[in-house]
């Protein structure tokens, strides 16, 4: 018998397929964007540029620091461009980064968003929105964060190389794999992860082997996409939070440091988490979840080590103190003494702890 739960399907639209953006002008003028501010990194200003040109004399303006964890000090600027443009909406065409900054815009001021992801962040489809200032990151959820549409298209990933695509891809499948164990999870969010993984685990390898192959480049956009959709429907647990800690504390590279993390913190909560552990190894046809998760990232050619992505040694004990700080929903109690030995692990570079020493795909 299905158990009692709440869902709470979010306000958005989404737009999937090949040439999507091309229908940006449209979807600008069903917000009634007038004045439009186009966001991205300095590295993908072409894209920007091509969003630029789609909105026609709706383009007011661009924007093109959007860098990752989200400065505080850098919406600050963002915001001065929107006043002195009198933007009536944002564009936010890349990934996390991107998408980060219209979120932190659209809560101090409410404007309408648009968001088209060129990697496979997911985080388009949340409420939530990350923030690093004073070198803490910190998290909030809030109506006004959600974008109300996004535009998926394939074409846009076909460039992106194959290491961002595998961590990338790695960051997606966290956010699947902890609404699986989140303490709010229900079946539909279940079913959207259990898909979502699946779909990511069969593609990634694909797109590592042969990046042009857009039938893979869709499958893992589509993975991606309900792995976003995950994300916003339930909480999340320590595997995010811990990367967040690495992240704005200690400034490691966003994905990568997902990619790392995710095999040791599934290990961690797996034996609080036994049916959850036992959909993700399913989803990635693998005999345990978090050796599976291990090889998947080897597999892919991802990091995975907080050694290699520029961590040090030294600050594992603060890492752990910081994860510990505060209380949040998590299946396992949390325990300094074992964050800081998840930690080592990780840092090292070794098998997750608790998992078979090798793991092979079914």
């Amino acid at each position: 018998m299905t158990r009692s739960f709440t869902f709470g399907g979010l306000p958005m639209r989404v737009l999937f397929g090949h040439g999507t953006l091309d229908q940006l002008s449209a979807e600008a003028d069903l917000l009634g964007m007038r004045r439009v501010l186009v966001l991205s990194t300095p590295q993908q200003r072409d894209q920007a540029g091509q969003a630029a040109r789609l909105l026609g004399d709706r383009h007011a303006g661009n924007f093109d620091g959007a860098v990752m964890h989200t400065p505080t000090e850098v919406t600050e600027r963002a915001l001065e461009t929107v006043r002195a443009h009198a933007i009536d909406g944002v564009v936010a065409i890349g990934g996390g980064s991107t998408t980060g900054l219209g979120k932190a815009i659209a809560l101090h001021t409410d404007l309408p968003q648009i968001v088209v992801p060129t990697t496979y962040a997911g985080s388009e489809m949340t409420p939530i929105l990350g923030q690093t200032e004073n070198g803490l990151k910190t998290t909030q959820r809030d109506p006004r964060i959600l974008p109300e549409t996004t535009i998926y298209d394939v074409s846009l990933t076909l460039g992106l190389p194959v290491a961002l695509s595998a961590t990338s891809g790695l960051n997606a499948i966290a956010h699947a794999v902890e609404a699986l164990y989140a303490p709010d999870a229900n079946p539909i969010v279940s079913l959207l992860s259990r898909e979502a993984i699946g779909a990511l685990a069969r593609a990634l390898p694909a797109v590592v082997d042969a990046p042009g192959d857009v039938e893979a480049r869709a499958d893992a956009l589509y993975g991606a996409w309900l792995c976003g959709v995950a994300l916003g429907a339930v909480g999340m647990g320590l595997h995010h939070k811990l990367c967040h800690t690495l992240g704005g504390s200690f400034d490691l590279p966003h994905a990568e440091t997902h990619a790392v993390v995710l095999p040791h913190a599934l290990a961690y909560n797996a034996p609080a988490a036994p049916e959850a552990a036992r959909l993700v190894a399913d989803a990635l046809g693998a005999a345990d979840a978090a050796a599976g998760l291990h090889a998947l990232a080897l597999r892919l050619g991802a990091p995975i080590s907080l050694a290699a992505l520029g961590m040090r040694e030294g600050d594992l004990d603060r890492a752990a103190d910081l994860a510990c700080r505060a209380a949040y929903p998590n299946p396992r109690t949390l325990a300094r003494d074992a964050i800081r030995a998840l930690l080592e692990d990780a840092f090292h570079g070794r098998a997750p702890s608790g998992a078979p020493a090798r793991e092979q795909a079914r």
